[in-house]
C-alpha cells in the first residue's frame, strides 16, 4: 500500500477531507519519518539492558510501615461543620 493510499485510509477514518496538496505533504513527511524510524531500527541493541529511565535514580519512596492514623472523630474535632460523620462544606454546584 502506498503512503497517499494510507493517507486516504487514515483521512476517511478520521471522517476528513483533506485537499489533495496537503494530502501529499502529509504523505511525503509520514515517508520521511518511516525513513528514520528504519535508520534507527538499524542500530544493534543486542548487548543493551531496557531502561526505564537514562537519569540514575534510585526508589524515593518510603517504607510501607503501619502506623496510627488520627481517628474519624479527632479529625471531625475540628470542622466546622459535619454531616453523618464526613465534613460539611457549602454548596458549590446548585
Amino acid at each position: 500500500m502506498s503512503g497517499l493510499t494510507d493517507i486516504q485510509k487514515y483521512e476517511a477514518m478520521a471522517k476528513l477531507d483533506l485537499p489533495e496538496p496537503e494530502r501529499r505533504l502529509i504523505s511525503e513527511r509520514a515517508a520521511r519519518r518511516m525513513e528514520e524510524f528504519a535508520a534507527i531500527e538499524a542500530i544493534d541493541t543486542s548487548g543493551a539492558e531496557p531502561l526505564v529511565t537514562v537519569l540514575d535514580v534510585r526508589n524515593v519512596l518510603r517504607d510501607d510501615v503501619a502506623r496510627r492514623f488520627i481517628s474519624r472523630d479527632e479529625l471531625l474535632s475540628n470542622a466546622p461543620e459535619q454531616y453523618g460523620g464526613c465534613f460539611q462544606v457549602p454548596r458549590t454546584l446548585d
